[in-house]
C-alpha cells in the first residue's frame, strides 16, 4: 500500500486518522460506547416530559403556563451554561467535565421526581439543564477523541445517538409516566448514574486544548456578521420549534401512552430528515434555498396545526418533524461554517442565541393562549418561522461568506484547497461525514491523479455544497 504522495510504503503512524477503523460504526473501543450510550439519554431528556405535562399539571394543581416552565427553566440555564462549558472543559478536561455534567443530571433529575410543587420542580429543572449542557456540549469531541482511529465511524454513532435520544425521549416519558409523572424523571437519574459508572470505567482522560477558552470568547464571536445572521435567524426559529415541543401536548390533550406514540413519530421523522435526507437536498438545491424553504413550510404546517381538527393536529405534530430537521442540520451547518471562530467559540456563541427562544416560546404560547385563543400561539409560531426566512433571504449575502477549506495534508504539503462555505458542526450533524468522507477518499484520488484543487472537490458526491 502506497502513502498518500505516491512514495514509498504507507506505514501506521502516517495513515489518515480517519481511514484506520472507519470500515464498520460497531468497531469502537469501550470508552466510545459509554459516551455515545450516555449521549442517547441525554438528548432523550430533551423531550422526555412532553407526554407527561398534561399529567404533571393534573398532578400538581398547575395551569399550563406554569408546567411550560419546565422547558423554561431548562433552556434558559442552557443558554447561559454556552458561556461556561468551554471555559470548564478547556481548563479541567474533557472527561471531567462529562462526568461534572452527568452528577448535575443524576442528581437534579432524580430530585425533580420527589418535587412536591411546580417551583420545586422548575427548579429542578434547571439544574438538570446545566448539567445537561455540560455533558453534551463536551460528548462529541471526547468521542471522536476517544475513538480507536475511526473517528467517521464515532462521528456517526453520535449522530445516532443523537436521533435515538430525540426520538426516544418521549416514548420513555410515555411508558413511565403512565404509572406516574415522577417515574420518567428517576428513570433518567438511573440511566445517567450507569453513565457516569461507564464513563468513570471506561473513559480516559482526553487531551486539553493548547488554548484556554475565556468567558467572553462566545460573545466575541457574535461580531462576525454571517455567524450573528445565522444565530438572529435561528432564534425565531426555535421560538416555533419549542411552540410545537412545549405546547402541542396540552393542545393534543392525549394520554401518555398516545401523546407519546405522537412524539415517538415526530422524533423518528426529526432524525431521518436530519440525517438522511437534509445533506441530499443542500446538495441538490444548495443550503439557502433548502433553508428558506422548509422554514416556510414549517410555518404553513404550524398555522394549519393551529387551526385544523384534531387528527389534522396530529398529523401535522408529526410531519413538523421532517421540518425541524432539515432545518437543525442546515443552522447548524451555516452558523458554524460561516466564520472565523473555533468551532467550541462559535457553537457557543450560536446556542447562547438561539435557546434564548427556546426558553420563551413555552413560556409565552400558554400566556398568549390566555389573552386571546388556542389559535394564536401557533399563528405566532408561524409568523416567527417566516421572519427566520426573511433574515436568511436578506442577509444571504453574509451566510455565504467564502472561507478557505480546511487544508488536507500528506506530508506537510497542502492538498485540497477551495473557496466556499465552510459547513462545520460540533453538534453531530451529518457534515462530519461528509468531511470525514473527504478524508477518505483524499489518499485514493491523489493515487490516481486526480486534481484535489480548485472546484475540482465538485466531482465528490456529498462534497459540493452550492449556496
Amino acid at each position: 500500500m502506497k502513502s498518500a504522495t505516491g512514495g514509498e510504503p504507507a506505514t501506521a503512524a502516517d495513515a489518515d486518522p480517519f481511514d484506520a477503523g472507519a470500515g464498520g460504526i460497531l468497531r469502537q473501543p469501550k470508552a466510545v460506547w459509554a459516551t455515545a450510550g450516555a449521549s442517547v439519554v441525554a438528548f432523550m431528556g430533551i423531550g422526555l416530559v412532553d407526554p407527561i405535562l398534561p399529567s404533571i399539571a393534573k398532578g400538581l394543581q398547575a395551569t399550563p403556563s406554569q408546567v411550560s416552565l419546565l422547558f423554561t427553566s431548562y433552556f434558559l440555564i442552557t443558554a447561559m451554561a454556552m458561556l461556561v462549558t468551554g471555559f470548564v472543559s478547556s481548563r479541567i478536561g474533557g472527561r471531567k467535565t462529562l462526568l461534572l455534567g452527568l452528577a448535575f443530571v443524576v442528581v437534579f433529575a432524580g430530585l425533580a421526581g420527589t418535587s412536591g410543587s411546580v417551583a420545586q420542580l422548575v427548579g429542578f429543572r434547571a439544574g438538570w439543564g446545566l448539567g445537561n449542557a455540560l455533558f453534551v456540549s463536551t460528548a462529541l469531541a471526547v468521542i471522536v477523541g476517544a475513538a480507536a482511529g475511526g473517528s467517521a465511524a464515532a462521528i456517526l454513532l453520535y449522530e445516532s445517538a443523537l436521533g435515538l435520544g430525540m426520538a426516544c425521549g418521549p416514548l420513555l416519558g410515555a411508558l413511565l409516566g403512565n404509572v406516574s409523572w415522577r417515574y420518567p424523571f428517576f428513570g433518567t437519574a438511573t440511566l445517567m448514574a450507569i453513565g457516569f459508572l461507564c464513563i468513570t470505567a471506561f473513559l480516559k482522560e482526553q487531551p486539553r486544548p493548547a488554548r484556554k477558552t475565556s468567558l467572553l470568547d462566545p460573545i466575541k464571536a457574535l461580531g462576525h456578521g454571517g455567524l450573528a445572521s445565522a444565530a438572529v435567524s435561528a432564534f425565531f426559529y426555535n421560538y416555533t420549534f419549542f411552540t410545537v415541543l412545549a405546547f402541542t401536548p396540552f393542545v393534543l390533550n392525549m394520554t401518555p401512552y398516545k401523546s407519546g406514540a405522537v412524539f415517538f413519530a415526530w422524533g423518528v421523522l426529526l432524525a431521518v430528515f436530519s440525517v438522511i435526507v437534509a445533506p441530499r437536498m443542500q446538495e441538490r438545491f444548495g443550503s439557502l434555498k433548502v433553508l428558506g424553504g422548509s422554514l416556510v413550510l414549517l410555518a404553513a404546517d404550524v398555522a394549519v396545526l393551529g387551526y385544523g381538527d384534531h387528527t389534522t393536529a396530529i398529523v401535522c405534530t408529526i410531519v413538523s418533524g421532517a421540518f425541524i430537521g432539515v432545518n437543525n442540520t442546515v443552522y447548524t451547518e451555516l452558523a458554524l461554517g460561516v466564520s472565523d471562530a473555533p468551532r467550541p467559540v462559535a457553537s457557543a456563541g450560536y446556542n447562547f442565541v438561539r435557546w434564548f427562544a427556546a426558553a420563551a416560546a413555552p413560556y409565552f404560547a400558554p400566556k398568549i393562549e390566555e389573552w386571546s385563543d388556542i389559535h394564536m400561539p401557533f399563528v405566532a409560531g408561524a409568523l416567527t418561522a417566516l421572519l427566520g426566512a426573511v433574515v436568511v433571504l436578506v442577509r444571504r449575502r453574509a451566510l455565504t461568506l467564502p472561507r478557505a477549506l480546511d487544508s488536507d495534508r500528506a506530508g506537510g504539503t497542502p492538498m485540497a484547497k477551495k473557496l466556499e462555505t465552510r459547513h462545520a458542526t460540533e453538534d453531530g450533524v451529518t457534515v462530519f461525514a461528509r468531511r470525514a468522507l473527504v478524508s477518505l477518499l483524499t489518499p485514493g484520488l491523489q493515487s490516481s491523479g486526480t486534481d484535489l484543487r480548485e472546484g475540482s472537490l465538485r466531482s465528490v458526491p456529498f462534497v459540493s455544497q452550492r449556496s
